[in-house]
């Protein structure tokens, strides 16, 4: 079985949004499709000859790794700090979208509902990625479970944003990873013990990753109301090192929130105003799937907290990635 990739994205109004939100019966094979390739039972591949990842599942987590500054090369390269890189980000309210009246560059579909610019959503506590997922992270997944990978996803600096990677690449990715932590007797006791209750890891829904990326106050970039090129990685020509950005403003001491790569989400891309049902139910739909944040190459416009982009489950591009939470959904 081959999991192609489809329609590229289209480009409307500078940003990436998708032209339409044409529905079939797809998303419960995406899913199974997912699931399957988390366990190693399918390979969702580019044609074969360009195949890349045998079969060489590592031992230990130290097994092909590659020594890189603040990952622990003992813990599939994760982030050397107490929670492996996840950050918690409080339960609570916070608005989302955008008014036109303050924001003069949103974009139609930022906005709540014809009669309304922005809601306010109320989300319980979870766990975020202080760093997009890497090229050496996403490396060590394939090496532990033979996924066969697009050969582009495996050719990035390993400390950079993996790229070329489809959605349920993303899926499959975290769902490893919480088997692995799950299971691994030196995942740090709050995540372990998170994961034991019944948390999992996985793509941030949008209200997530919007929550993350711009707070509670409102604020049009993850570090305030005006484009700062020092901030984040824009306007540029490719991804840079995550984290390389510093951000003393930005919420949550997240990195890279905005620019560098455009981030994957577990949300379907549908009208506002945002419903966390939407995201769980409907599996008879198909549908193009939200991203978030802009890449290295977009402009200000794009790299806003609250612009929405959509793209092919089956789609791998070199400035798409992804970053993970732990949350209970």
């Amino acid at each position: 079985m081959r999991c192609n990739a489809m329609a590229p994205l289209r480009r409307r109004r500078g940003a990436f949004v998708p032209a339409g939100l044409a529905r079939s019966s797809r998303i419960r094979r995406w899913m199974a499709v997912a699931a399957l390739i988390a366990v190693g039972a399918l390979s969702c591949q580019q044609p074969a000859s360009e195949n890349v990842g045998e079969n060489t599942a590592a031992q230990t987590p130290t097994a092909g790794a590659t020594e890189l500054l603040g990952f622990r090369a003992d813990a599939w390269l994760l982030p050397d700090d107490d929670l492996l890189g996840f950050v918690e980000i409080p339960a609570g309210p916070f608005v989302m979208g955008s008014d036109p009246a303050i924001d003069v560059q949103a974009f139609e579909n930022e906005r709540w509902a014809p009669d309304r610019t922005q809601g306010t959503v109320d989300l319980p506590a979870f766990f975020i990625g202080r760093y997009e997922v890497t090229a050496a992270q996403f490396r060590a997944f394939v090496q532990e479970t033979g996924l066969r990978a697009d050969p582009a996803a495996l050719a990035g600096p390993g400390d950079h944003p993996v790229t070329s990677v489809s959605w349920p690449d993303a899926l499959a990715y975290a769902g490893w990873l919480e088997t692995t932590l799950l299971e691994w007797p030196d995942t740090p006791p709050q995540l372990a013990g998170l994961l034991r209750d019944g948390w999992r890891i996985g793509l941030p829904s949008e209200a997530e990753w919007e929550k993350a990326a711009r707070g509670t106050d409102g604020r049009i970039y993850p570090w305030g109301n005006d484009p700062r090129p020092e901030r984040a990685n824009y306007q540029g020509t490719a991804t840079a090192r995550v984290g390389s950005f510093d951000c003393p403003e930005c919420a949550f001491g997240l990195s890279d929130m905005a620019g560098n790569v455009w981030e994957l989400t577990r949300s379907p891309y549908q009208l506002y105003p945002y419903d966390p049902t939407d995201d769980r139910g409907d599996l008879e739909a198909d549908a193009l799937w939200v991203m978030r944040g802009g890449h290295f190459g977009d402009s200000a416009q794009n790299v806003r907290a609250a612009v929405r982009g959509g793209v092919d489950p089956g789609a791998r591009r070199p400035f798409i990635g992804f970053r993970v939470v732990i949350s209970r959904f």
